[in-house]
């Protein structure tokens, strides 16, 4: 039963957050002029600052609620940005000081995302 709760208050936030993700996208693309991905930088940004004031929010709070945290993060975060659970456990490897690992862990995400991106676009069409 607290499986069940736990996932319906992660996808309520996941829902609501990538609702947010779309609007705030609407509204800069739609205010935009250039071809700079603009709107994914800003929900990026944005998504990393949401997810480091509500950890430290959080932090070290006995009564904190773990489901608040868990629709904030793991929900309305991780349906609005993934690049925001990234960016926080990079930095959580640089507060432990763990530096081969963050290196190691920036350089494989960018590049194997770069490479897994031209993959699927080259499955893709090669399926077509």
């Amino acid at each position: 039963m607290m499986l069940l709760k736990t996932t319906l208050i992660i996808a309520l936030g996941g829902a609501l957050g990538s609702v947010a993700r779309f609007m705030l996208s609407k509204l800069i693309n739609e205010s935009s002029t250039t071809s700079f991905p603009l709107s994914t930088l800003v929900v990026n940004v944005l998504g990393c600052l949401i997810i480091g004031f509500v950890y430290a929010l959080f932090d070290n709070k006995e009564n904190a609620s773990v489901a608040l945290k868990q629709f904030l993060t793991i929900g309305f975060c991780g349906g609005f940005t993934t690049f925001s659970t990234f960016s926080s456990e990079s930095f959580n490897l640089y507060q432990l000081q763990h530096f081969t690992q963050l290196a190691l862990y920036i350089t494989a995400s960018v590049v194997l995302g770069f490479f897994a991106i031209a993959l699927g676009t080259t499955l893709g069409q090669w399926i077509k």
